[in-house]
């Protein structure tokens, strides 16, 4: 099973304007309603194998770009990345040259006319596990460029790489946001989490695509890399078994790439956001963390006055994002909460109508899965969110799907967000059934 969110603002703006009778979360509280899962179908799906068509790299030059992505920078800007080179596998890796190959951009409003162009940043990461049986793995050249000076609603074409190579994309295109306004809206946002790399990814993604959103949100838990040495592909069923003297998990960086290519079809046309979760946490000896997301993925953080790629905030036509980081400092005394409280402060909602805003683990869950796992996070930054009046958050890590009343400090309250859980976007893991008043199923304190 898969869990995709498809949302239309502009049609749920439409529907009120015509006075049509819809139901909303002001005309409740409801009566909570429970519709259980067919336990037959709680499989999981296997992971795609390396050699799947969908993830082989292309049969051409090492310099040609692939893993193409755009994210949003400003509402007149946005990123352009992607990875050239051969990522190495082995005992001994040694980095390529980052200086060895250009970053570049050509783009324009006309088919082949490339009237603008932009020149950008180039990184390599490794991942090193010095211990026997445990392989290391550094990366292709991960490359970032900035394309600013857009027109709002105006579809443009582009080609990235190095044209001295020459090592050129094919053409691409995609088309920008509205302005910031209460009146505009992207045509479709597709929300989904807890990706990974399956069988049942790919009808998620399949789908998503169908619907040509404009814009795609993704909660968390991206590749489920860490766990494909443990339960995916032909990977061993018990890490610690096969790798005995290894005191942390190998994660398969192998899948990152594999990952990257499978979504460059939906990636390299609509802007795609991303938060991390915490299959994205990847320790290494050395104790360094996340590297493959920070390393990976181009996000407006400093655009949003933020000092860290795990928490930002974007606008999206009339509705102001904030994309919060669960596994970093949440308190009230830490820098997220003080940008947060920042940000939150300068939202017009004369402007931007919709305040959205979404982490990888749900603040409130009733299934027995991660039950009130995060309860510390919501009681330190629930208060601000009720404060400011923030219209929905989203979340994945359950591996199910739940909306919640409106609600604050587990009481109904007309001003409190809609709470809603979309974690089984198609990840290796089974789809959770049991709830936490079920009998036998409530986690003890411990857990």
């Amino acid at each position: 099973m898969t869990l995709l969110i498809m949302i239309t603002l502009t049609s749920i703006s439409l529907l009120l304007a015509a006075a049509e009778t819809i139901p909303t979360t002001l005309d409740g509280p409801f009566k909570p309603l429970t519709r259980r899962f067919e336990p037959s179908l709680r499989r999981g799906s296997d992971d795609l194998p390396m050699d799947h068509p969908r993830l082989r790299k292309r049969n051409v030059s090492s310099d040609f770009p692939e893993q193409i992505a755009l994210a949003l920078s400003t509402p007149t800007s946005m990123w352009v990345s992607w990875v050239t080179g051969d990522a190495i596998v082995g005992k001994d890796v040694k980095p390529l040259d980052p200086s060895s190959i250009a970053s570049e951009v050509w783009y324009g409003k006309e088919k082949g006319n490339y009237m603008l162009k932009k020149k950008g940043n180039a990184t390599v990461y490794s991942q090193l596990y010095p211990f026997d049986g445990l392989l290391n793995y550094t990366s292709g050249i991960i490359h970032h460029v900035l394309i600013d000076g857009l027109e709002p609603e105006t579809r443009y074409y582009y080609r990235c790489g190095d044209s001295s190579a020459p090592a050129m994309s094919e053409e691409i295109s995609f088309e920008t946001l509205p302005l910031p306004s209460k009146d505009a809206y992207p045509h479709r946002i597709a929300f989904v989490g807890d990706l990974g790399l399956t069988s049942n990814t790919t009808t998620t993604i399949d789908h998503l695509m169908e619907n040509d959103p404009s814009l795609v949100i993704i909660v968390g838990d991206l590749t489920y890399a860490n766990q494909y040495h443990t339960i995916g592909g032909k990977g061993v069923p018990c890490f610690s078994c096969s790798f005995p003297d290894a005191p942390i998990r190998e994660t398969y960086q192998p899948r990152w790439d594999a990952w990257g290519r499978f979504m460059e079809p939906l990636t390299s046309k609509v802007p795609t956001m991303v938060i991390e979760g915490n299959h994205e946490i990847e320790p290494q000896a050395s104790g360094i963390t996340f590297k493959s997301y920070s390393e990976r993925f181009a996000v407006p953080a400093s655009e949003s006055g933020s000092n860290s790629n795990f928490y930002y905030s974007f606008d999206a036509g009339g509705v102001h994002f904030v994309m919060l980081g669960a596994y970093v400092d949440y308190n009230h005394t830490g820098l997220q909460y003080a940008w947060l409280k920042e940000d939150l402060s300068k939202v017009d909602r004369a402007v931007t109508p919709w305040l959205v805003a979404t982490m990888h683990p749900p603040w409130y869950n009733s299934y027995s899965s991660h039950y009130q796992e995060f309860e510390c996070m919501r009681q330190e930054m629930e208060e601000l969110l009720y404060q400011y009046r923030v219209d929905i958050v989203f979340a994945g890590h359950v591996h199910a799907y739940e909306r919640m009343n409106r609600i604050y400090n587990y009481t109904l309250d007309p001003c409190g967000p809609v709470y809603i859980t979309i974690g089984d976007g198609g990840n290796i893991e089974k789809v959770d059934v049991d709830f936490a008043d079920d009998p036998g199923k409530c986690p003890s304190p411990g857990d």
